[in-house]
């Protein structure tokens, strides 16, 4: 009211135009407009939230968040751009992951999709992330195919273990630790299953060890001891066992509940970590030699990134230490890819996704929770991690997951390396 009393007065001496042009700056002077926000580069999660039984996706979740918090707090992306998760829930189901894929790739500057644990989604959606040119971000799924296609130029990139890798670490296990030459297997009848038979095959011919029988099952199978027993009877002095928490959990179940000179040793693969696993196979866990194949573990780490990331987990999640992770290989993965695509989208210098992808090719080196990568993608390599990762835990009834040393190594030469990396 003030500022149009005084041109009321004024308007004879200066002109009406005049005064309200006066007015106008001294509105603006008191009140200038607001700078808009920068909008945010967003970043996919599709996962299986909605399994009732994982924890996969929750770890991925939690190391995504972790570093994108680093990643924010530190100026964010493309010139001050804030990072954002898009979070969707595939439930395990391949055809509900493709849905998703979809929806998401429709999303202006969304520059990637990071999946969940299960390599059976990965595999179905892979036509359509090339089709759509959307970056198909791995920190879990280790069936081969994910990254070996002949899809070019290639839009998935991983950086968790490879079924290669874990067949030769895990059959070495079982003939160095128990003397076993004669292996029974179980494989569930997916892409992730016949992934694992011909990674375990191309081992044990390499070992010297036989595969006295292939037992393939379905999800949703109630029990597994029959096939148990005939691998028994066939002469398997122990077991391979490729399986996520639900029937994985059967068998432990069902072994631990035999006389102990029926139990053999069990060497599982790694998606029994991926969720409830202990709690669904009860305190008869504890009775079996059960191990399990891992790329990393929080356990025993006094790195400058593992304790910041445990920091973090502490304060963001309530997970009091390293024993305490849940999925550790899910929340560490995703916490290191998570920022190479941050680096990568620095460099292309836009959210273009094929300019993105082109740049997580041409990464320089990087140091990392997991380790330090000298290159982590070439255009002829989309796996970020080696088999130099690859090693062997122990599983407890009370529900962690302890490294065990290395094959060849002693526990001073395993710790020395640890702390070399």
């Amino acid at each position: 009211m003030r500022i149009l009393d005084l041109c009321s007065r004024r308007a004879w001496r200066f002109g009406l135009a005049a005064c309200l042009m006066m007015a106008g700056g001294s509105l603006g002077a008191a009140d200038p407009p607001a700078t808009p926000a920068p909008a945010p580069v967003l970043v996919g999660l599709d996962a299986e939230f909605g399994h009732r039984t994982s924890t996969s996706a929750q770890a991925v979740q939690q190391g995504l968040e972790i570093a994108i918090a680093e990643i924010n707090q530190a100026g964010g992306v493309l010139g001050g751009r804030p990072l954002e998760l898009v979070i969707r829930d595939n439930r395990s189901l391949p055809a509900r992951g493709e849905d998703n894929l979809r929806e998401l790739a429709a999303i202006p500057d969304l520059v990637a999709v990071f999946g969940g644990k299960f390599s059976t989604v990965y595999m179905e959606v892979l036509p359509t992330a090339h089709q759509l040119g959307i970056l198909l971000m791995d920190p879990w799924g280790s069936a081969d195919g994910i990254t070996e296609h002949d899809y070019r130029p290639s839009y998935s990139f991983r950086l968790s273990l490879k079924d290669s890798w874990a067949a030769p670490v895990m059959l070495r296990h079982a003939l160095e630790r128990y003397q076993a030459r004669q292996l029974g297997v179980f494989l569930p009848n997916t892409a992730w299953g016949r992934s694992n038979q011909a990674a375990i095959s191309r081992a044990a011919a390499a070992n010297g060890q036989t595969l006295v029988g292939e037992k393939w099952y379905n999800w949703g199978d109630k029990s597994l001891l029959d096939d148990y027993q005939a691998l028994r009877a066939a002469g398997a002095q122990a077991i391979v066992l490729v399986a996520n928490e639900a029937e994985g959990s059967i068998l432990a179940r069902e072994v631990a509940a035999l006389p102990p000179a029926e139990r053999l040793p069990i060497v599982s693969h790694w998606g029994v970590t991926g969720g409830k696993f202990a709690q669904l196979a009860g305190p008869g866990l504890d009775e079996l030699d059960f191990a399990v194949v891992q790329t990393y573990s929080f356990v025993g780490r006094d790195d400058p990134a593992a304790r910041r990331v445990l920091t973090a987990l502490r304060k963001r999640y309530g997970i009091p230490g390293a024993e305490a992770v849940k999925s550790p290989v899910g929340v560490a993965h995703a916490y290191d890819l998570m920022h190479l695509l941050a680096q990568a989208t620095d460099w292309a210098g836009s959210t273009d996704r094929a300019a993105v992808r082109a740049a997580l090719e041409n990464l320089g080196p990087y140091d990392g929770l997991v380790r330090h990568y000298d290159q982590p993608f070439t255009a002829e390599r989309h796996d970020a991690l080696s088999p130099a990762e690859v090693f062997m835990a122990r599983m407890t009834a009370d529900d962690r997951i302890l490294p065990l040393p290395r094959a060849g190594a002693t526990p001073a030469a395993d710790q020395a390396r640890d702390q070399a990396e």
